[in-house]
């Protein structure tokens, strides 16, 4: 079974420890207001480390990035909560803080139950592969936690009637176009992504339902660039094909891996 594995992480203390740390300093930037943003800080850096750690494929006989869907969901809510650390200097999200804490509890106490195992590189370049298709996760997250503001917004003013209006303390119009830019940011990393998988990877086959998602996630994330800028989509129409695209591109990795180590109990071939 794939708990098994987990032992690498549980019996060696220091990761252990600092994946604990990180818990509790983002329970505290949750549920607390006074010391909110230190807390997150704190619980930033230490799952920084526990990253770092994955990356080195720390208590793994052989050398690489710890690979699953609990340390790849992991990264990519750290960098979701980066883009928030960055953005709250600007516009306080005291609302958002607390959910995204509360993710990032969960992804890393799913990651302590469920870590992987370090595989040797098939390439020189799967390397940056692996690391584009985290940033991709992590670029469209920001594009997902965006858009559900912007859907939220939208509804308030509807129910208000107002003709204009600002959402969670910044422009609404300013809001959906930093969505659209997270998109179009996330859809050059995908887009480089898949390069490097075909040029790279020796094992296609063996993964075809990630390849298939993953493929399908693009379509649909050109059709929406493609949509907005010739046919202005806008609202609930272009959130929506953001939201099947995510959905899509999250099936790809880590939902795949899901299955394999949660619901058959190996990692695939």
């Amino acid at each position: 079974m794939i708990l098994s594995t987990a032992s690498s992480l549980l019996n060696g203390g220091g990761p252990l420890v600092i994946a604990l740390l990180a818990v509790a300093a983002y329970a505290i930037a949750g549920m607390g207001r006074r010391f909110a943003t230190p807390a997150l800080v704190v619980g930033w850096l230490m799952h920084l480390v526990i990253i770092v750690l994955d990356i080195g494929g720390w208590g793994q006989p052989l050398p690489g990035a710890r690979l699953g869907f609990a340390p790849v969901l992991s990264m990519a809510l750290w960098l979701v909560v980066a883009v928030y650390a960055v953005e709250s200097r600007f516009v306080p999200l005291p609302s958002v803080r607390r959910w995204l804490a509360l993710l990032a509890i969960a992804a890393l106490l799913i990651e302590l139950a469920f870590p992987g195992e370090a595989r040797e590189y098939a390439s020189p370049l799967a390397p940056l592969h692996f690391v584009l298709g985290v940033a991709s996760y992590g670029l469209f997250g920001a594009a997902l936690l965006h858009a559900l503001m912007l859907d939220a917004a939208d509804r308030r003013l509807r129910q208000r009637g107002a003709a204009s209006a600002s959402a969670f303390g910044m422009p609404l119009l300013q809001l959906e176009k930093l969505t659209f830019r997270f998109v179009e940011a996330g859809f050059a990393v995908l887009s480089a992504t898949l390069v490097l998988g075909a040029v790279s990877e020796t094992r296609w086959s063996l993964d075809l339902h990630k390849t298939v998602f993953s493929v399908l996630a693009w379509l649909v994330f050109a059709a929406l660039i493609v949509g907005r800028r010739r046919s202005g989509w806008r609202g609930l129409r272009a959130t929506r094909w953001l939201y099947a695209g995510t959905l899509l591109l999250l099936l790809a990795y880590v939902g795949s891996r899901f299955v394999f180590e949660v619901l058959l109990g190996r990692m695939p071939p």
